[in-house]
């Protein structure tokens, strides 16, 4: 039993105790806490939590993200300091004690540890516990072997020590609703067993959420999973073989006499109210389990108060957080503030949810069954001075084939339904018999709309808008963003319960940016779902209240690039620093993420210098920095230039000997080049002396330059071919090799109309024709694809080269940073202008007088061409960059890998890897001392710009920095976010007030240097380090290295998960949209915490 420290105080509060340590229990305490009581001074209670778990209050919903961390810290609520700070005389807690019985009488609590407590107020939080089927005992669940429900920590210590020790070929989970697929994802992330089978009574997943038609298109993303989905079958005994005092689990014998083998079951049915201790101290509880409860949340003996799952409202028990947290914020409201106010009283919670399974949205709001069990009468305002618009039921031709109306003979519910097989979207909205009050609905697929009708059916306003619109969505009036047609105290973040109205104040109020915003409401901060809603609202605030959208590169340049572009070449600047104290709003910044690396690629395109030269170097974002392509597990890619796509025989053989050489992952890109991925950083100059060796050159896959002109065979082999597209291909590649840009170039060459290279995808194509080329520019793929426009026809080779030329000459000095030719191009439209036309004047035309000056600047860039690779290979200082560790030629592999059809490749991420705080404090004891861990020389010092190292220190790995005035600094290498191993190789910047950070290369966040305090993200933090140089050696202050290990160690975070084959269709992953870690305070976010159980079966999931 672990017992937090009090200290005797020196007034006597009231004092409270809590019994249960979960999500509900620390809400209420978190309440408490922040509730003022204006009518006591000084202080109110003191609280006493006691929980029987041997952890404090940890977040239930992400359970099934620690089976991928492992880490018990990760799910705390709230960090083990958090209740210090509370002050010694405001909260203890006991964890690992269980509450036998409350002595209403003497005002005491009794626990199996023996502590009497006495209280003035006791709070039951005692949850629920995971239900069991009436042929299986708890002791018998206990005893045999292979049985496991899923609700706690412990219980997946237990799955996981099971799995480990035993050979398991397939595992059955009882239940397909929420639980039961959360369950499944579990099981499959545990990736040491082959099969999953989940067994569901009813005829689809899902059931007491959806209906048949949304439960089967869930179905069909859990079968793609490879999970075996046994429907309409129910578990009559378990199969065990006996062996002593234990039986040992073999398979499920079903209810039609069938068998079904398994070596392990875990039950997710439901959940159970536990109400023992009420029972034992004479409280009142109901037949159906639940401790009885009041309006005001008051138990049937005075002073004794029950929230959460535990309590049974008005003969309803609920299994969501919301609801419990609700009650929670009632409760510490009455006890605070209430004490001169209206006390609140318990009013029906909204059960609105929304999740994520496999990538796709479900939603429910409102009563999403009202046309299965209609309730007794349908409340709707009345007798209102001001009434709304009411939309009326006229003549028009407004219909929807793909809309089903269908009365289900209720007078008072009209179902209305759009089903969308093609884009995987199922919509059921439940309306009043008149169609003028939406009761209710569920959505699959596109759930946009869902903030909004959560309020319409909260208000239970009159629809301005017919039916049939509210389901497909009505057109946006021009300028009109989302959430404009939302009403203020509409809920938009439902993590942290913020409305629309927080959004607007904030902004009010000085905020203005997204990141401040984020942190002073927490919108955007738990499941993320709301950031794209709360992002227009921002925007939309912003302009209302006056201010603009700044053009600035970033707080070190009050500039635009093109400004920047333009000052640099006028003045001949040849250096990030030149530029810094010419244009930089401080001479002496370092610079950021943002400015750096455009600062460097504006000197590439002007100088073409080599980017890994002392003085550009650690300007570079790290694939720039490594000549290579960063990927998600902190190894990289290699991806060689195979111009116009045309390789030899030898060469191709030359690829497959490197490839099974270094284990990599070899795929051919969408762009006619073979990528080898999974390279490690020190492998890289080696691998590449093998590859020059061979006559390859850099493909520049890693820089914001050409990628590759595509191209098909033309007339050389083709029969339509009426130009060689493969020689003009070749051409355009190798005059635009290595050319740094805004943004990546890619280019496209055909032989004739047919296309088949593409070249109106590109951001500059050419097609053959009789009489010549026909060029285009701007085209654009992904995300927003654009299709190019014809800028010359009919024209020569030679003259399609000089246009391009000057396309790309005028794109790389006007362009924003990371804008590419598509959006240029439409940016020339504004005010009136034609883009196109625009370009066709200044290009052909030479409306400005500049084509001969862009010619001559495209010349100059074509005539510097190195091959970048080639001088790291044969320069040993280059070379040297490239090492793992600056201390050790020991190598670690920084992930787990698996082999997939034939190769190898990384193991999985969970897609919601749960945040992590690192601290200095999470290493305990030892006797910390200045260790030499690396020379001074190692760390490449010099005066033109930042440095950075990693040093292997027993098991763990730390990362050292030098930045450009000569400070130290030292954090650990693994980015919380994911625990890559890449913090060293990330861009070193700082803060408008001088504070030096580093930023992760993977995801962008930025962690302080001094105090590992992430800028960008509150939820991570690193470890800092101190360090110092003496006599030409760096020393850290360090403790043992078994101690760091324990904390920071590789092999603890390698990730070594490995997971089920992907499915031809996609993911293999059931990803559940849930809370964040931290104690959610209102509706809308589901309790996966082993089973949802409520008394109202129709709300069951």
């Amino acid at each position: 039993m672990a017992t937090s420290q009090m200290s005797n105080g020196s007034t006597t509060p009231k004092k409270i105790v809590v019994i249960g340590f979960g999500m509900v229990g620390i809400a209420f305490v978190e309440k408490l806490l922040s509730y003022k009581n204006e009518e006591l001074e000084g202080q109110s209670y003191t609280i006493t939590i006691i929980g029987d778990e041997p952890y404090i209050a940890y977040n239930r919903v992400g359970l099934t993200q620690y089976l991928t961390h492992r880490s018990v810290e990760s799910l705390h609520l709230n960090k083990a300091e958090w209740y210090s700070l509370q002050g010694p005389s405001r909260l203890r807690y006991h964890t690992g004690d269980l509450v036998e019985r409350i002595d209403t009488k003497s005002y005491t609590v009794q626990t199996m540890e023996g502590l009497n407590i006495p209280y003035d107020i006791c709070v039951l939080a005692t949850g629920s516990r995971a239900a069991l089927p009436p042929y299986l005992s708890p002791s018998r669940a206990q005893l045999t072997q292979g049985v496991f429900v899923y609700r706690t920590i412990t219980d997946l210590d237990h799955m996981i020590s099971f799995t480990n020790s035993k050979l398991i070929n397939r595992v059955a989970v009882i239940g397909g609703g929420l639980l039961g697929l959360e369950a499944a994802k579990a099981l499959l992330d545990m990736g040491t067993i082959p099969q999953v089978a989940i067994v569901e009574r009813n005829e689809w997943v899902l059931s007491r959420q959806l209906d048949a038609d949304a439960g089967s298109m869930v179905l069909d993303q859990v079968r793609a999973l490879k999970v075996d989905v046994l429907l309409r079958t129910r578990v009559k005994e378990l199969v065990t073989l006996k062996a002593r005092d234990t039986e040992i689990l073999t398979g499920l014998l079903f209810d039609n006499g069938e068998t079904y083998s398994c070596e392990m079951v875990v039950f997710a049915i439901g959940i159970t109210p536990r109400d023992e201790v009420a029972a034992a101290s004479g409280i009142a509880t109901h037949p159906r389990g639940g401790i009885i409860v009041e309006d005001n949340l008051r138990t049937s003996v005075s002073d004794v108060y029950a929230i959460g799952e535990c309590a049974s409202w008005r003969d309803e028990t609920y299994g969501l957080i919301a609801p419990g947290v609700e009650m929670a914020d009632i409760l510490a409201f009455n006890l605070t503030e209430g004490l001169n106010h209206k006390m609140r009283v318990m009013a029906p919670p909204d059960l609105s949810t929304k999740l994520k399974l496999m990538g796709v949205n479900v939603a429910s709001f409102g009563n999403y069954f009202a046309d299965r069990k209609p309730p007794p009468s349908i409340a709707l305002p009345r007798n209102r001075k001001e009434r709304a618009k009411v939309w009326a039921v006229t003549p028009s031709p407004h219909h929807v084939d793909a809309l089903n109306v269908n009365n289900q003979g209720s007078s008072g519910v009209r179902a209305l339904c759009y089903h969308d097989p093609f884009s995987f979207v199922y919509k059921k909205f439940l309306f009043s018999a008149d169609g003028k009050y939406l009761l209710g609905g569920m959505m699959i697929g596109d759930v946009a709309d869902y903030t909004k009708l959560v309020s319409m059916v909260k208000k239970r306003k009159p629809l301005e808008t017919p039916p049939g619109q509210l389901i497909l969505g009505v057109p946006r009036k021009e300028g009109e963003s989302d959430g404009d047609d939302l009403d203020d105290d509409a809920q938009i973040c439902s993590c942290h319960n913020v409305p629309k109205s927080a959004i607007s104040k904030a902004v009010k109020g000085g905020c203005l940016s997204f990141g401040e915003l984020k942190s002073k409401t927490k919108i955007g901060t738990g499941c993320g779902g709301c950031v794209p809603l709360a992002t227009s609202i921002f925007n939309a605030e912003m302009k209302k209240a006056g201010h603009t959208v700044s053009t600035h590169l970033c707080v070190h340049f009050k500039k635009t690039r093109r400004e920047l572009f333009m000052i640099t070449k006028i003045k001949k600047l040849a250096s990030f620093k030149e530029v810094m104290a010419e244009s930089g709003e401080n001479p002496e910044s370092i610079g950021c993420e943002v400015c750096k690396p455009t600062v460097a690629s504006i000197l590439a395109s002007l100088k073409n210098e080599f980017v890994m030269d002392s003085e550009h170097h650690q300007n570079q974002d790290t694939n720039d920095k490594y000549l290579a392509n960063i990927q998600r597990n902190g190894t990289y890619s290699v991806i060689p230039r195979i111009a116009g796509g045309e390789i030899t025989p030898a060469k191709l053989s030359v690829l497959a000997s490197v490839g099974e050489k270094y284990g990599l992952y070899t795929k051919i890109t969408g762009a006619q080049r073979i990528d080898l991925l999974g390279a490690a950083k020190q492998d890289l100059p080696d691998i590449w002396e093998e590859l020059g060796n061979a006559g390859f050159q850099s493909g520049h896959g890693y820089g914001k330059a050409l990628r590759t002109v595509k191209s098909c065979v033309g007339s050389t082999w083709c029969r339509y071919g009426i130009g060689d597209s493969v020689g003009l291909a070749i051409e355009l590649e190798d005059r635009y090799k290595s050319i740094r840009a805004p943004h990546k170039l890619k280019g496209g060459v055909s032989g004739c109309v047919r296309e088949c290279a593409e070249a109106q995808s590109k951001d500059f194509g050419v097609i053959a024709t009789s009489k010549g080329w026909n060029v285009y520019i701007g085209g654009n793929g992904g995300a927003k694809p654009r299709h190019a426009e014809l800028l010359a026809a009919d024209v020569s080779r030679k003259k399609a080269v000089r246009y391009i030329d000057r396309f790309i000459m005028l794109y790389i000095e006007s362009a924003d940073r990371l804008q590419r030719t598509a959006r240029w191009i439409e940016s020339l439209s504004e005010n009136g202008q034609n883009g196109l036309e625009y370009l066709k004047k200044v290009i052909i035309d030479d409306a400005l007088g500049i084509c001969k000056d862009l010619d001559q600047a495209m010349d100059a860039l074509v005539g510097t061409f190195f091959d970048e690779w080639a001088e790291v290979v044969k320069t040993p200082e280059k070379r040297a960059l490239f090492r793992q560790f600056a201390n050790t030629d020991e190598q670690y592999r920084s992930q787990g890998t698996l082999e997939e059809r034939g190769q190898l490749r990384p193991t999985d991420w969970s897609s919601d890897f749960a945040p992590k705080k690192y601290d200095i404090s999470d290493i305990k004891g030892g006797t910390w001392e200045w260790r030499d861990v690396v020379n001074m020389k190692d760390l490449d010092p010099n005066s033109a710009g930042c440095s950075s190292a990693v040093i292997k220190y027993s098991d763990s790995q730390i990362a050292v920095f030098r930045v450009s005035d000569g400070k130290l600094y030292a954090t650990q290498h693994a980015c919380p976010h994911n625990q890559a191993f890449v913090l060293a190789d990330g861009l070193i910047g700082d803060t408008a007030d001088g504070k030096a950070y580093v930023s992760c290369p993977l995801h962008k966040r930025n962690f302080l240097l001094d105090t590992g305090n992430c800028i960008n993200d509150e939820n991570y933090k690193i470890i800092a380090f101190e360090v110092k140089e003496e006599n030409g050696s760096i020393l850290l202050k360090l403790p043992e290295g078994h101690l760091l290990d324990e904390v920071i160690g590789t092999s603890k975070w390698i990730v070594n998960k490995v997971t089920d084959e992907v499915s031809l269709s996609g993911s293999k992953y059931i990803e559940i949209v849930g809370p964040s870690a931290e104690v959610l305070p209102t509706q809308n976010a589901l309790v996966k915490q082993g089973g949802i159980a409520l008394t109202e079966k129709a709300f069951e999931w």
